[in-house]
């Protein structure tokens, strides 16, 4: 029995060490790769020729704060922010990254920009919230159908339990929702600093709005 589950921890490790690398690589075959959270609109003033200028090293351009990929056959723009292995920036398990797909009509250069997280990242948080969700109502149904509810001290010690575990769903949410601002600050750094490489500030048209999926 041991064995079975040192294999299964190995294989799920590897799955989330391969996955994380094809999140954060910036090879062309990986550069839509991760699961989308949002993404934003812009329409900038730019002429064609701006990509081959920009992106001269391998189609890289560093960035101050992180890095940016021009995959010109697929007509996109990964970036992401520098990812240090012992950096002393607070790092999340929810890291971002961003495809810009673009097109240019009538001299204006029109960019969407995708928010993605590596899928490891959001299938294990998904599970974990459902088993929460799951966990909690589970108990109420056959703690109700056991008639724990009959007595007082069954119904205090129900509605505890029911307590703790939507205290335990608030903390996650609360986790997630700060731990995405973070990222999402740093991500959005990077963004910016790709646009005013653009030259933003000379004919930006404003931001269509944010989509979040």
């Amino acid at each position: 029995m041991l064995l079975p589950s040192l294999i299964a921890i190995v294989f799920a490790l590897a799955l989330i060490i391969g996955d994380w690398f094809q999140f954060t690589t910036l090879k062309p075959w990986a550069c839509r790769y991760g699961c989308r959270l949002a993404q934003r609109q812009d329409s900038l003033s730019k002429p064609r020729d701006s990509f081959p200028r920009l992106f001269k090293t391998n189609s890289t351009l560093p960035l101050p704060h992180g890095l940016a990929r021009w995959v010109g056959e697929h007509q996109t723009i990964v970036i992401r922010p520098y990812y240090a292995l012992f950096s002393m920036r607070f790092r999340t398990a929810w890291p971002l990254k961003g495809t810009i797909d673009y097109q240019i009509e009538d001299g204006q250069l029109r960019l969407n920009l995708s928010k993605r997280i590596p899928w490891s990242s959001a299938i294990l948080t998904a599970i974990w919230l459902l088993f929460v969700i799951g966990g909690t109502l589970s108990f109420l149904v056959m703690f109700a159908l056991d008639g724990g509810f009959s007595s007082m001290s069954g119904l205090f010690f129900g509605i505890g339990l029911v307590a703790l575990g939507i205290l335990v769903l608030a903390g996650g949410v609360i986790l997630l929702s700060l731990a995405y601002r973070l990222e999402d600050s740093r991500l959005m750094q990077v963004y910016q600093e790709l646009l005013g490489k653009f030259g933003a500030t000379e004919g930006q048209t404003p931001p269509s709005g944010i989509k979040t999926l």
